[in-house]
Formats: structure tokens, sequence, C-alpha cells
């Protein structure tokens, strides 16, 4: 199972088409794109669970909503779906996002709640040794460059001392590991295996966070 280059090219007529006419007169087109692509992610999450516990994925619908956005183009001119770990014990999800030229895969923590993004800061300030090991890490470091994304505050969230040695983890708004890929390693045939090697190299980061999340700062369960 692969991503098809007949996949590929529908994706890229329809940026330069994106517009409903189009869509309709391809529709045949499309729906042999998304068929190809829900494959992709059904066997993306049955290699997930030959080394995790995934209970659901998501193909995100093409369609865009536009009511609040001044980008009226109807569709996404990508792929994207999600795929959720077993809760309440295991905490993270993957992503994948196939788009000519910018196809990525990403997995952690997007937009955590109030709670357990406060969790997570408490956890940095008191100790993030444990952490910084992981990011080091030999498998986390060839995948991920050794390093998390996303939306950051510009100073020390409220409560918090600016000055901290680990300001830069706990000024974070989301924790997220992302890989990018070019449109030849998309499409070659061993796609998917990297795909789950480079999932698979999130693992020390999600049982990391899986238990910072399920304890408090005692270290005491909270499924009990």
């Amino acid at each position: 199972m692969q991503i098809d280059k007949q996949t590929f090219q529908f994706l890229k007529d329809l940026k330069e088409n994106n517009n409903r006419d189009w869509f309709t007169e391809h529709k045949k087109e499309f729906t042999k794109a998304q068929n190809n692509a829900k494959e992709v992610y059904k066997t993306i999450q049955e290699n997930l669970n030959k080394h995790d516990e995934v209970d659901k994925h998501k193909l995100f619908r093409i369609y865009r909503d536009v009511r609040f956005s001044k980008d009226k183009t109807p569709y996404k001119t990508h792929f994207g779906g999600s795929f959720h770990r077993k809760k309440p014990e295991l905490r993270g999800g993957y992503y994948l996002h196939i788009c000519p030229g910018d196809s990525f895969l990403a997995g952690g923590f997007w937009e955590p709640n109030k709670e357990d993004l406060l969790r997570i800061r408490k956890e940095f300030e008191m100790d993030a040794s444990e952490i910084r090991e992981i990011l080091e890490e030999k498998n986390y470091a060839q995948y991920f460059g050794g390093k998390l994304e996303g939306d950051e505050l510009k100073t020390a969230p409220k409560g918090f001392d600016k000055e901290h040695p680990d300001i830069d983890l706990i000024r974070k708004k989301g924790y997220i590991a992302i890989q990018h890929f070019s449109d030849k390693e998309v499409l070659a045939p061993e796609f998917l295996t990297r795909v789950d090697h480079a999932f698979k190299a999130l693992r020390p980061f999600f049982d990391y966070m899986s238990d910072v999340l399920t304890t408090n700062l005692n270290g005491e369960s909270l499924l009990d």
C-alpha cells in the first residue's frame, strides 16, 4: 500500500482549480484519490497497533469551513489524518499530512487543555532533565532533529520565572515533533515504513508525557 501518483496529481490539479464547478466535473478522480488515502491511513493505523494502542483514526474532510475565513476557496488541497492513542492512560496523538510540496508527519500535543498544559509546565519547572534526555536520544534526534515545535508565549506564563533555565520549554503552548518529506519520498514504495519508524521513535516521548499527565507532582496516579 502506498500513495498513488494519481492521488498526488489530483491534489496538484485541485490547487490550480479550487472551485466547485471543476470539483464536480472531477468527482470520480476525487473519489479514487480519497479511497487511496483511506487505505493508506488504515494501513498506518494497523502498523501503529503493532507497537502502540490506537483506538481510532480520522481522515479529515476535504471541504473547508469558510464561514470565518478570508480565504473562500471551498476545498483543502491536501489529505490529513490523525490517530488517537487509547485514553486515559495513553496520551498524545499522531498526524500525517499529504500535500504536494508540503507533506509532513507530526506527533505530540497540539492544543493541550489548560489543566494538562499547566501540569506539563509544572513538571518542566521542577525537573526538565528527563525530557531533555529524550529529545537527545538517537532515534528521536534522527527523525525530529532533537527539538519540539509549536506555538509559544513571548515571555513566561503567569506564575513562572522568566529566568528559569528551562523557560524555552515552559513557555510553549504545545509540544509537537515534526518531520517533513519531499514529494519523491512520499511516492516511494517504502514511505509507509518510514512513517511507522518515525512514529515508533516518538514512544519514549509519549511514554514520558503519559506518565506526567496521569500523575500529580508527587508521582501519585490520577487514574486510581
